[in-house]
């Protein structure tokens, strides 16, 4: 079973970031890339044109975007009936201890700072490569 990714994330220099090292531990994966919560909400709502996305997925969300921000879909996701269990991983260059207990007041399953990401990947990478086995015996 394959595991989609909804990368959330406005600077393409730093989703691109994410993509290599996601590639780098050869994940199962597909990534759809959406660049602010507003595409993200109509992707996961099934109300974009162009992009979909598949269950299982989790999310890897930016906190500081345009349009709509990470803590904007955090409380828009939780708030609604179909998305408010979604698996949400912050990827953000805040490393504000507010943004930090905000984020988890909307239980988000990992924080983590992007100037860190590199030496932290491996830890996310073992956590999605765990995640997608425990759905994929579902």
């Amino acid at each position: 079973m394959n595991l989609d990714i909804l990368l959330v994330e406005d600077d393409d220099v730093a989703a691109e970031a994410v993509l290599r090292s996601l590639r780098k531990y050869n994940l199962n994966c597909t990534v759809v890339l959406a660049e602010d919560g507003q595409v993200a909400l109509d992707i996961l709502r099934g109300q974009h044109p162009e992009r979909s996305i598949k269950r299982p997925m989790l999310v890897l969300l930016d906190l500081n975007m345009p349009r709509l921000n990470g803590f904007e879909f955090l409380e828009e996701t939780r708030n609604d009936p179909d998305l408010s269990n979604l698996i949400v991983f912050i990827l953000t260059t805040s490393d504000a201890d507010t943004d930090k207990t905000r984020a988890y007041h909307h239980h988000v399953a990992g924080y983590m700072v992007k100037s860190a990401v590199g030496p932290q990947f491996s830890r996310l990478a073992r956590l999605l490569d765990e995640y997608h086995g425990s759905v994929s015996v579902l």
